[in-house]
């Protein structure tokens, strides 16, 4: 064997959305401890000042951006602006996203339908537009897409939310056929109910966080965001460049029975 997968990212540049907490601020912190610069995408602008320290502090550039996903001039300034900045972009996660309330399907407002298709399927699609010109013009890119097991699997109550997150899957296999003749890769990670501040509230519930940890099939443990970024890391090095079009599952085994 004369060659050996490599993660490292070295010299590479991420863009990150929804950076400032959760997911995002753990596959930042993950991207930059391989090697890469990161372009922080922060809904509320100076979200972010610990996690640019942080990431100064292993050596790395990092810029933190205001960029509301939601706000399609914001995501076209931002990815100027970073492009500028580091002279290219290698790496984009679409981390941002959000959900409604629980509601019955019958409930749903016509709101809260549009805010989340906005900020999980529009979002998504206008900020891989902007960075995918970036990255066309360089013949080079990574696209890790936040899709969800609620893609794959119905959560009563969550509808529009999952419907987005197929969307989103499905969008991911559309992106990666139509780009990777410019040896662009398009992925999407679909995670659990991970220990974030975003699902703090739900799983403070001792029913629901129990009935929650017994669907989690195979390791019957809840996720810790370093287990997704773990996976982002893959997707957007070396040693995933024959990886396209899919998504991974990171469900503890939870759509596995």
């Amino acid at each position: 064997m004369t060659e050996f997968p490599s993660f490292d990212l070295s010299g590479q540049t991420a863009l990150v959305t929804g950076a400032a907490r959760g997911l995002g601020r753990a596959i930042s912190l993950a991207l930059a401890h391989a090697g890469a610069d990161v372009a922080l995408g922060l809904r509320v602008a100076g979200t972010g000042d610990d996690l640019v320290a942080e990431i100064e502090a292993m050596g790395r550039k990092a810029l933190p951006l205001a960029m509301d996903v939601t706000n399609l001039d914001e995501v076209r300034a931002a990815v100027d602006t970073a492009a500028e900045h580091f002279g290219h972009i290698d790496i984009l996660v679409n981390n941002a996203g959000g959900g409604a309330p629980e509601t019955p399907a019958e409930d749903v407002s016509e709101a809260d339908f549009d805010s989340t298709v906005a900020a999980n399927l529009k979002g998504t699609y206008f900020t891989s537009q902007a960075v995918g010109r970036v990255m066309i013009r360089q013949k080079y890119g990574r696209i890790i897409n936040l899709s969800s097991q609620a893609g794959h699997v119905a959560l009563p109550g969550e509808s529009v939310y999952c419907m987005t997150k197929a969307g989103i899957s499905h969008l991911t296999k559309c992106l990666a056929v139509e780009w990777g003749k410019h040896n662009i890769t398009v992925n999407a990670v679909a995670p659990t109910f991970f220990e974030t501040p975003g699902t703090e509230e739900m799983l403070s519930d001792p029913d629901f966080r129990a009935d929650v940890i017994e669907r989690i099939a195979g390791l019957h443990r809840l996720g810790k965001p370093v287990e997704v970024a773990g996976v982002v890391v893959f997707l957007a090095s070396p040693a995933a460049a024959m990886v396209t079009g899919d998504s991974i599952m990171i469900d503890g085994g939870w759509t596995a029975r």
